[in-house]
Formats: structure tokens, sequence, C-alpha cells
């Protein structure tokens, strides 16, 4: 038996799960927030118990201090020694990582340079990376890729119809995103299906950033991101796709310049920007179904109508589809959406909700379709930390 800390670090958070392994017991997770503003927050729940601390964090070598110093007074461990290994979620690996690796200084510079794509992650997962490297010194780490499972598609699937010099001296591309949830939940779902040899099964991770991907015979074959976290489906705050030239256009319009625009395309569009209520699903459902706000119908009946565009997509890429699966803060509960995507897919798929099942709140995998689906439909909690404690061991040969 060992311990692997699972580590996903933030711009201003840090998200952390103990994981015993190889039986995937979670013995403590939590989250430290507020990282570098002027009051932080951190909460670890052990035990059925929850501990919970305010006090200023300055930055992500604070917040892995405290939470080192946490684990030991709360006697979540005896002593520090006890963990045996590091996994920490990397959100961009480019082209050069097709899997999860063993962290050198080679891989450490190459992150750092992959931080143009992803400036708001890459750079904090190095720091959250080397609080942990200094803070336990004996410790091997593994870096786990968003990107990785994405390395699959081929080229039709993810060059841009650009002048192909664009991809061969800057590498432009569809990289893709949330690759370790898709991994997770697609694995999930072929155990549900009865684990096949052949399987298609349609991933829809939905929460404030928000991919689709299609997943044949285990290996994803299409995905909704693109270049960066920013393309594909509608989000919470993120547009999605839009036409290229509204981004000059808006730039004449409103005397802004591209970086304000795709700020604007970034931080204030998406449910927000449609709802002009908020970029929280449960927000908007409340103004629907409370007051019958009709930008809050606006907004769920867009933001259904593109994410069933993509699977109807996906669908005829795999010629069929044996499972679409729900997963993140949106797809795992908010059961209207899912009515309206469904819906949407319902004459063409030959796919039909169970109305009850999909009423049910629960943390547990579960099918939602009902018994004159030619499709599955589930609802599959994703669990990024343990795919990352799983390939952490797997690396280290633990």
């Amino acid at each position: 038996m060992v311990k692997v800390m699972a580590i996903n670090a933030g711009s201003s958070s840090l998200k952390f799960q103990l994981i015993n392994m190889p039986s995937e017991e979670v013995i403590t997770s939590g989250i430290v927030e507020r990282i570098g503003l002027e009051q932080g927050n951190f909460e670890m729940k052990y035990n059925g118990e929850k501990y919970t601390k305010e006090c200023p964090i300055k930055d992500h070598s604070v917040a892995v201090q405290l939470l080192l110093e946490a684990l030991v007074d709360q006697k979540v461990v005896n002593s520090l020694d006890e963990i045996d290994a590091c996994g920490h979620r990397i959100v961009h690996g480019g082209e050069y990582f097709s899997d999860s690796v063993k962290v050198d200084d080679d891989v450490v510079r190459k992150v750092e340079e992959l931080a143009e794509l992803a400036p708001l992650h890459n750079p904090a997962h190095i720091i959250g990376y080397n609080a942990f490297k200094e803070a336990l010194p004996g410790v091997e780490h593994v870096f786990v890729f968003d990107t990785a499972f994405h390395q699959t598609l081929d080229r039709e699937r993810y060059l841009y119809p650009l002048p192909l010099e664009y991809y061969e001296d800057l590498k432009v591309r569809k990289y893709g995103a949330h690759g370790t949830s898709h991994k997770y939940v697609s694995q999930v779902a072929n155990e549900m299906l009865g684990n096949p040899k052949h399987s298609r099964i349609i991933v829809c991770h939905l929460g404030n950033g928000a991919s689709i991907s299609a997943v044949q015979d285990g290996v994803c074959i299409d995905t909704s991101m693109g270049f960066t976290p920013l393309a594909g489906v509608m989000m919470g705050t993120r547009c999605g796709d839009v036409d290229p030239s509204i981004m000059p256009y808006l730039c004449k319009k409103l005397n802004k310049t591209p970086d304000e625009v795709l700020d604007i395309y970034n931080k204030k569009s998406g449910m927000l920007g449609i709802s002009g209520i908020s970029s929280d699903s449960r927000d908007i459902e409340n103004a629907l179904f409370k007051d019958g706000d009709e930008r809050a119908l606006l907004t769920s009946l867009l933001y259904a109508r593109i994410v069933s565009k993509y699977i109807g997509s996906y669908f005829v890429e795999m010629g069929g589809v044996d499972a679409i699966a729900f997963t993140a803060g949106v797809g795992e509960n908010a059961a209207y959406l899912r009515r309206l995507i469904i819906d949407n897919i319902s004459r063409a798929l030959g796919v039909f909700l169970d109305e009850k099942a999909n009423e049910v709140r629960s943390k547990e995998n579960r099918v939602i379709s009902n018994q004159f689906s030619q499709v599955e439909v589930y609802v599959i909690p994703t669990n990024e930390e343990v795919m990352i404690a799983r390939d952490t061991v797997n690396i280290l040969g633990l």
C-alpha cells in the first residue's frame, strides 16, 4: 500500500487528495482557495470531519506548507514520510507529451515553455510542483497532462485549415483539454457497457469549462476544445466557437484591442453573457423555474442546442454511439439541461431518458436512459485525482 498525493494547482487555488493505492481509498481531500488575495481559505475533509482555516495565503508555497502542516497536526498522517509520491495535473503538454511522465528538469522546462498556451495554469502548476519538491525532497513526482488523452487525434482532425507552416513552425493545432476527465469517464462508461471489445462513447464534460469528446475503442478520435480551452461548446463565461471575423468587427465598433475582446470571449460570454444573470447553471435554473426569466430560458436552450450539435457530429463521425456520458459540475447536477440536450437528439439517435432517474441527485455512477433507448445515457462523476494517482503509481512502478 502506497500513499499518493494528487495535486491540481490552479492560478489561485490548490485542490488535493491523498489516496491509498492500489485500493484507491481517499484518505483526505480538500482545497486551498483565494491564494494571493487578502484572505485565503483552506478546507480539508478527513474521517467524516471537516477542518477549515481562513488566513492570508501569499502564494502556492505557503498553500503547500499549510496543507502539509495540517496533515500532521490533524493526524491524517503521523509523518510526511508516509507520502510516497506526488502526481500533478498539468493543463497543457503540447505535442511533447502523449502520456504522463516522471518529472525531471527537461520536463519542467518544456511545461514552462508551453505556458504561452495556458498562461493561467501552467505557471501555477510549476509553482505548485516546486513547493512540493522543496517540502518533500525525497519524493518522486509525475506530471499528468490534460492534453495527453487527445494526442491520438489524427492530422485531419487536429489541423486547422490555415497555412500549413503555421502548424509546422508555430504548432498551431487542436490540443483539447479535460483529457484526464475524458479518459476516466470513458473507461467507466466502457465498464458499464460490459467492457465490449468495440465501443463508441461520447463524453460530455460540462462544467464552468466544458468539452465533448468522441472515444472509439478506448481511443479519443475527436474533441471540441482546440488550440486553447476557449474553443468548442458554450461554457460558463467562455463563448466557445464563434465566427473569427467577429473579433476585428468588435475591435472597430467598441474601440477595443484584440486582447480586450479576447478577455470578453473568455470572461464575459457564455452563460453569463447570454443570461446577464450568472455563469453558474444553478442560478440560471433558479431564474428559469422560479421567475420564468426569458434570458435564462434562452441561455438554457442555446447551451443545449450547441452541446447536442457536437453529440450529433460525433455520432456521424463514429458511425453510431453506444453510450453518452455526462460528467463535471453541470453534467452531473443539471438535470434540466441533460433533458434539453437529449430532447434535441432523441428522434435522430433513438435515445430516451428515464425522467425519474434523470432527476436523481447522487455521487454514484448511474444510468438515466429508459428501456426503449437505443443508446445508453450515463451520469458518471469524474475523478481526475484517481486518474492522477493511477498514472503516478504506474509511471513510478510503485
